[in-house]
């Protein structure tokens, strides 16, 4: 009863949040207006709401739940609340991708290359992590193998960043590596909308599993659960829900690593609750943080992922600080 009145406040907080990121910003017009406009999509306003607003706030949802539902699932994985989605290399070659796009100006030609160079990035990233770690690898060996993955692809964006073909190559890379969700359209809109979908569904059937392991990797094979297909799912699920998110909003973290960790203690220790629960939050916290950056300092262009660090860097070191109280 409690875990569905909390499925049922989330809900109800994304809706009001959603709601909110479509009718907030610099217009000002006000709600009832803002709605009439919407509806009917006529005149400046109705253009606004319609082909500005409403993909960001759609983008706000999907790649929130993509980021609290990976997040979730790589914590379930691992056994460790202190793991995030962008662990396994992903994230970093989707920015990689997107990077190439950009220094070698194939986005100005194409408008869709930036994001289809970053999903690129991304597969590619799970080719390389599945050969290099193997299907019957191990947790600590997929961490391994991810954190290599993440150097190299590190070290090559910086590589183009001190390559920049101009200066304004160099400004534009180090924007998008910032984050955020101006200036989408719904394009992005539908090319993240699938591979989160099939991400989304990959991760939420692992939930048995999960379950199974939190008692152990040989406690959960005798209860009948495949852990070389486990692990599959939950890498293959993950790199398509941090990919597409990546891919159409630039680097956003710290919304993986906090919002299971908000959530665990009210869903009980069972990761097949905690995986939608997360979802719902991480779209939020997503929507919330969105907005934000449209209030607090309007003149500027804050950008989403620095205000996402910004909120979510204290917490990590205070996460980490109450782990090493536990353990003492």
């Amino acid at each position: 009863m409690k875990y569905r009145l909390l499925l049922s406040s989330l809900v109800l907080l994304v809706a009001g949040l959603f709601l909110a990121s479509l009718l907030l910003g610099a217009s000002d017009l006000g709600p009832r207006a803002s709605l009439a406009a919407f509806w009917s999509g006529e005149g400046a306003a109705g253009l606004v709401l319609r082909e500005i607003r409403l993909p960001r706030a759609l983008l706000g949802v999907l790649v929130g739940a993509a980021l609290g539902l990976s997040g979730a699932a790589m914590q379930g994985f691992l056994r460790n609340p202190l793991a995030e989605p962008g662990l396994i290399g992903t994230s970093g070659a989707a920015a990689l991708g997107a990077v190439i796009a950009i220094h070698t100006g194939a986005y100005a030609a194409f408008a869709l290359a930036l994001p289809l160079a970053a999903l690129l990035g991304a597969g590619l990233a799970v080719a390389l992590l599945l050969a290099l770690a193997g299907r019957e690898a191990r947790a600590l060996t997929l961490i391994l193998a991810g954190i290599a993955l993440s150097s190299l692809a590190g070290a090559l964006t910086a590589l183009a960043l001190n390559l920049a073909p101009s200066p304004y190559a160099a400004a534009e890379i180090v924007f998008w590596m910032m984050g955020s969700l101006a200036d989408r359209s719904m394009l992005h809109v539908a090319l993240a909308t699938p591979f989160i979908a099939i991400g989304a569904v990959v991760l939420l059937r692992q939930g048995r599993g999960l379950d199974a392991l939190t008692l152990g990797e040989d406690a959960a094979a005798s209860l009948g659960v495949s852990l070389p297909r486990l692990r599959l799912g939950v890498v293959v699920g993950t790199a398509a829900l941090v990919g597409a998110a990546t891919a159409v909003t630039g680097a956003v973290g710290f919304v993986g690593l906090v919002v299971p960790h908000l959530l665990r203690r009210a869903v009980g220790a069972a990761p097949s609750r905690l995986l939608p629960a997360s979802a719902l939050g991480g779209a939020a916290m997503l929507l919330a943080a969105d907005i934000a950056t449209r209030l607090v300092v309007p003149e500027r262009d804050l950008k989403l992922g620095v205000l996402t660090a910004l909120v979510g860097a204290p917490f990590f070191l205070r996460m980490i600080r109450q782990i090493g109280r536990e353990g003492a």
